[in-house]
């Protein structure tokens, strides 16, 4: 069995991430927050435009930990909190800052999760094409 290291998110990555998503918003004409966390779910960076909404901030944090703690993209959960999917009780199971919007995005290096990045403030689908530029950018 052999172990592969993957460097973490720094900083620097985390700052590159949030730089990529102003530009996106920005050209999309969206006033957006952005948060990047790493794979401990720790704050790494945050920036919330002068004009966004204040719970944009709140938002995307939770975006960014859900996407995180599902290694799953937001926009693809939305479906499976609903009556009858299959995680329609996990918003109210646990004591967790969940939420099952579109604009949170795990970030990858090398097949592994290393953070994720959670977009705030648009419509979900904008803020889901914000992180998903992001991380293109990042890579």
């Amino acid at each position: 069995m052999s172990t592969t290291t993957v460097a973490p998110l720094t900083i620097q990555d985390a700052e590159a991430l949030v730089t990529a998503a102003r530009r996106a918003a920005e050209a999309g004409d969206a006033t957006v927050s952005v948060t990047v966390l790493d794979a401990g779910g720790h704050l790494l960076a945050f920036r919330r435009d002068d004009r966004a909404v204040l719970i944009s901030g709140e938002t995307s944090t939770r975006k960014a930990y859900t996407a995180l703690q599902l290694d799953t993209p937001t926009a693809d959960l939305v479906e499976a909190v609903q009556p009858g999917g299959l995680f329609h009780t996990l918003p109210t199971a646990l004591d967790r800052p969940l939420l099952f919007i579109a604009g949170g995005v795990p970030v990858h290096r090398d097949g592994r999760l290393i953070g994720a990045i959670g977009v705030g403030g648009g419509a979900p689908e904008q803020d889901h094409s914000i992180a998903t530029a992001a991380i293109k950018a990042l890579a």
